[in-house]
């Protein structure tokens, strides 16, 4: 059973990554606003990725439940250093340099909040008692605190602006609440709470955050500002239909209609050229891809193990589903990456050596 799993994450994740790669390269195909050096760094990633990943799960991950407190200080300081020394670009400021090495902290900060919150959760064991001193306890040490910790990071990426590592952080923490064993009506509580509290966070938002929300619920408010690329993206999809147009036969995408088109929408690209077949092969990878992750979560008895397992299924799944939503339509557009697809090299290595603590897990299941 082990080495199935592992042969399925191995050939589901080369599998999404080849198809990046070749829409990658539709959409930077003699092009002259999308560079053909974008799809040649992606190659160096994918290769670089599998590497990672084997690397990794050659790795005992108890090192990493040693060191997750001193990972999540270490990325909370590289948040830090983004906000006062990063590189601006794209109305954000969320990228820096190190050693002549330009990556995004964020990226770093969905595994170094997986580390800490499994670690933290895996020792805390929740106390149902019927006593009101008893039931405040469990709030505080079970959601109060840990999200507090979280939060930091959390407001750190969202400072600079990064609405949608922010919500995918958030997911994580929601996930693992379920997963570390706290009852349902604490965990619905809270985001109860949460909920009720969205509106006031209208204020904090930047003005294309709120132009991009508004767009969301009326597309044709902005169609040629903030809403323009949802529309082209909604109209490059729609096109393709069942078996697409073709290999750099997209209209929206090669004829530059459809910005972003080779990161954060890129799947509007395989919806065009590969039409609906095409898009759920995608799909179809993911799905198997997070399914093997649930079963890798669902055999391992150290509960370090699991939380850790679970954190990177939620993080995929999270992301693939605000990502394809968000380009059809469905979800406001809050600049999330496809994993191992989109480009972006921080994140696409980001994505690859979660997948290698997965296959790590896989290895040492049996192992306490």
């Amino acid at each position: 059973m082990g080495r199935d799993l592992e042969k399925k994450i191995w050939m589901y994740t080369t599998g999404i990554m080849i198809i990046g790669l070749i829409a990658l390269y539709s959409a930077s195909f003699e092009n002259l606003r999308v560079s053909r050096q974008v799809f040649y760094d992606q190659l160096g990633c994918a290769v670089l990725g599998l590497i990672l990943m084997y690397v990794i799960s050659r790795v005992d991950y108890r090192h990493f439940y040693d060191f997750a407190y001193l990972i999540y200080a270490l990325n909370v300081l590289l948040l830090l250093l983004v906000l006062v020394g990063g590189r601006y670009a794209l109305g954000a400021r969320r990228w820096i340099d190190i050693a002549g090495i330009n990556f995004q902290p964020s990226e770093v900060t969905k595994i170094a909040m997986i580390f800490l919150l499994a670690r933290y959760f895996s020792k805390r064991r929740p106390r149902f008692l019927f006593d009101i001193i008893g039931k405040m306890e469990v709030i505080f040490m079970e959601i109060i605190f840990p999200f507090l910790v979280a939060g930091l990071s959390m407001a750190l990426v969202f400072k600079q602006p990064d609405l949608g590592t922010t919500i995918v952080i958030f997911g994580i923490f929601v996930a693992m609440l379920f997963a570390g064993g706290l009852k349902a009506r604490y965990v619905l509580g809270f985001l109860g709470l949460i909920v009720a509290m969205v509106p006031f966070g209208w204020h904090f938002l930047k003005s294309y955050q709120k132009d991009r929300l508004l767009v969301f619920l009326n597309p044709n408010i902005d169609p040629l500002g903030a809403g323009y690329t949802v529309i082209q993206s909604k109209i490059a999809i729609g096109s393709g239909q069942i078996f697409g147009k073709g290999w750099f036969a997209g209209t929206q995408a090669q004829l530059n209609f459809l910005p972003e088109r080779h990161t954060d929408f890129i799947f509007s690209v395989i919806g065009e050229e590969w039409g609906l077949v095409g898009s759920l092969v995608l799909i179809y990878c993911y799905y198997q891809l997070i399914n093997c992750g649930l079963d890798v979560a669902q055999q391992l008895k150290d509960k370090f193990a699991m939380l850790t397992a679970v954190g990177v299924v939620s993080i995929l799944t999270l992301q693939v589903v605000i990502n394809i939503g968000m380009v059809m339509g469905l979800f406001p557009v809050v600049g999330l990456t496809l994993p191992l697809v989109s480009y972006g090299r921080t994140s696409f290595l980001a994505f690859a050596i979660m997948i290698g603590f997965l296959l790590g897990l896989n290895k040492r299941r049996t192992v306490f």
